[in-house]
C-alpha cells in the first residue's frame, strides 16, 4: 500500500529516503535499545558533550539511562575485532544544561567499524554529501581534528577550553590575547591567525592551509592526511547542490574524534545538522581494536515551513539591533557605510525596518535577546554586548569588536564592605552565570538574588551584600555611595553571525563586516 504524500512529515520522508540510500550502499539496519546501564555512560562522560544523561531507577533498583548517544551504544555492543557497516534511525535523549530542557533528538546515520582506509573515508564523505543532497541545498565542511589539537597543545591544560571556544567562534582578538598570555611563539600565533582567516571552497583553501602550517609538524601531518581524502574527492562524482568547504571553526569534540571531521548545513536551517568523523580513540578507550568512522543527521531540525520561509528571505540580510542608544549608533554606522538608507528607523513604533533597495532588514529587540535571535537564525547578524555573550554562552560566531558600549563587568558594594565568612555572600545580579563562575573560581559560596533592574538598590536596602553588574562611568555607583570592589571582565559591542548564515550568506556578511570595520 502506498502512503499519500501528505501523510508523512518531512523528517519521516527524509528518513525513508536515507534508509534507501544506505541500503543501496551496502549498510545494514541496526536497532538499538532505548535504555542502557547508567554506569556505562557515567564512565564515558568525557565523550558526552551534548548534555547530561537522563537516568531513572528500574523496578529492581537498577540505575538505567535513556540512550544519550547512538555511536557509544553501537561501540559498546560491538565485540572487539568485529567489522560492522550499519545504519540507524533512533531517538536519543539528553538534558541540555544551557536551556535546562529535556530533549528527544531524532537521528539517522551510519557507522563503519573495522579497518578504515582512505577508500572507506572517501566513501563515507560521499555518502554524507548524498545525504545532504536528499534534504536540500547544502554545505559540507571537512577538517581534521589534528589541526585543533596542534593548536591546543600550545596552551596549558587550564586554558584549552577557552582556546577551543575562541576557535569555534572565530574570535581572533581574544584567541591572540590568550596566546600572548601563554607565551606562544609569534610564529605560531601568526600561523593560527592565518588559518582562522581561511574559509571557503575546500579545494582552494586546503593548499593555502598547507602553506600556512609549513614548519609546524603536528599541523602538517593533519593537513597531509586530510589532503589525501580531498584529492580523491576532487576526482569523484559529487552531487551539485552540496558544496565542500573548509573552515577552522569546524570543530568537534576532541575527546570523541581522532582524525577527519565533518559538519553539514542545509540552507534554511539555523545550525548544522550533520556531524561526524573518525573516532578510533573512542574504541581504544573501550578496549576495542577496530578503527571507526561515521556520521549522524539530526532530523528533528527539519521543518518544512521554516525552510520555505528562510529560502524566500535568502536574498535579504537580517540584522538584529539592540533597542536604545547602542542600536541607534550601530544603525548610523550602517547608514554612513552606505549599507542602509537614511531615516530608516524614524518610525519609533515599528520593530522591523526594511530597505528593499539594499535588501537589508533590521529588527529592534531587547539587548539581552539579540544573541538568541542570531543563534536561532531569525537574524543573520546582530550587535550585542560581550556581557550578554558571556552570560548566555550563545552558539554564534563572534567576528568583530566595536568601541561602542565599552564597560566593565564588576562586583560593587559599599566602600567599607567586609564579607562575613560564616555565611554565603548575598549577590544581586542579572548575570547569574557570570556571577556563579566568578565566585566559584574563588571557592566562595553565594546566595544569588536575580534582579532585572535597579541592581544598585539591593545593597542599599539590605537585599544583598554586593552586586554584579556592568559599570560604564561609575557615576550611578558613586551617587549611591557604592564603589567597584573587583573587576570581573570587560565588555563592548560585538558583531555576531549565525553559523548557518556564515556558510550561505558569507559574501554579503563580509561586505558588511569590511564596511563597518572601516568606521567602527
Amino acid at each position: 500500500m502506498e502512503l499519500a504524500d501528505n501523510i508523512l512529515r518531512q523528517e519521516e520522508k527524509i528518513a525513508l529516503q536515507l534508509r534507501e540510500l544506505y541500503e543501496a550502499a551496502g549498510y545494514h539496519f541496526l536497532r538499538l535499545a532505548s535504555f542502557e546501564d547508567y554506569r556505562f555512560y557515567l564512565e564515558q562522560k568525557n565523550f558526552l558533550s551534548g548534555g547530561d544523561v537522563i537516568k531513572f531507577t528500574g523496578s529492581n533498583g537498577r540505575l538505567l539511562a535513556l540512550n544519550p548517544d547512538v555511536t557509544l551504544s553501537i561501540v559498546k555492543n560491538t565485540p572487539s575485532g568485529e567489522s560492522r557497516k550499519v545504519y540507524y534511525n533512533e531517538n536519543v535523549y539528553r538534558h541540555i544544561r544551557k536551556s535546562d530542557e529535556y530533549r528527544q533528538i531524532n537521528q539517522v546515520g551510519i557507522e563503519v567499524l573495522g579497518e578504515v582506509d582512505q577508500e572507506t573515508e572517501l566513501a563515507v564523505v560521499l555518502l554524507a554529501l548524498q545525504s545532504l543532497a536528499q534534504i536540500g541545498t547544502g554545505k559540507l565542511e571537512l577538517s581534521h581534528i589534528g589541526l585543533i589539537t596542534a593548536i591546543l597543545d600550545l596552551f596549558s591544560t587550564g586554558t584549552r577550553g577557552k582556546v577551543f571556544t575562541r576557535i569555534k567562534n572565530k574570535n581572533l582578538p581574544e584567541l591572540a590575547q590568550l596566546a600572548e598570555a601563554e607565551g606562544v611563539s609569534p610564529e605560531r600565533v601568526a600561523q593560527i591567525m592565518e588559518m582562522m582567516k581561511l574559509s571557503g571552497d575546500l579545494f582552494i583553501m586546503l593548499p593555502q592551509v598547507a602553506q600556512v602550517v609549513t614548519g609546524w609538524p603536528a599541523a602538517e601531518q593533519a593537513v597531509a592526511e586530510l589532503a589525501k581524502v580531498v584529492s580523491a574527492l576532487e576526482q569523484a562524482k559529487r552531487p551539485e547542490q552540496v558544496e565542500l568547504l573548509f573552515d577552522l571553526s569546524t570543530v568537534n569534540d576532541t575527546n570523541y574524534y581522532s582524525g577527519l571531521i565533518l559538519q553539514g548545513f542545509i540552507e534554511g536551517l539555523p545550525q548544522a545538522l550533520l556531524f561526524g568523523g573518525r573516532y578510533d580513540g573512542l574504541l581504544k578507550t573501550l578496549g576495542k581494536s577496530q578503527q571507526a568512522i561515521g556520521f549522524g543527521i539530526h532530523l528533528d531540525l527539519l521543518d518544512q515551513n521554516s525552510q520555505e520561509q528562510a529560502k524566500e528571505q535568502s536574498a535579504w540580510l537580517n540584522v538584529a539591533l539592540p533597542k536604545g542608544r547602542m542600536g541607534q549608533s550601530i544603525y548610523e554606522l550602517f547608514r554612513d557605510a552606505g549599507l542602509a538608507g537614511a531615516n530608516l528607523l524614524d518610525d519609533s513604533r515599528k520593530l522591523v525596518f526594511e530597505d528593499s533597495e539594499k535588501k537589508i532588514r533590521f529588527f529592534l529587540v531587547k539587548p539581552s535577546d539579540v544573541a538568541s535571535y542570531v543563534e536561532h537564525g531569525a537574524a543573520d547578524i546582530g550587535i550585542v554586548g560581550r556581557d550578554i555573550l558571556l552570560e548566555t554562552k550563545a552558539d554564534v560566531i563572534d567576528l568583530l569588536r566595536f568601541e561602542l558600549g565599552k564597560c566593565r563587568i564588576a562586583v560593587a558594594g559599599p566602600a567599607n564592605f567586609q564579607a562575613d565568612s560564616t555565611r554565603p555572600l548575598r549577590v544581586a545580579t542579572k548575570y547569574p552565570n557570570i556571577t556563579r563562575k566568578f565566585f566559584g573560581s574563588r571557592s566562595q559560596p553565594v546566595d544569588l538574588i536575580y534582579l532585572n533592574g535597579s541592581i544598585e538598590l539591593a545593597p542599599i536596602v539590605g537585599l544583598a551584600d554586593v552586586i554584579v553588574d556592568i559599570v560604564e562611568t561609575g557615576n550611578t555607583l558613586r551617587e549611591n555611595n557604592l564603589t567597584v570592589l573587583e573587576e570581573i571582565d570587560v565588555s563592548s559591542a560585538r558583531f555576531i553571525v549565525n553559523r548557518s548564515s556564515w556558510r550561505f550568506k558569507k559574501s554579503a556578511i563580509i561586505e558588511v563586516l569590511e564596511k563597518v570595520s572601516e568606521d567602527k
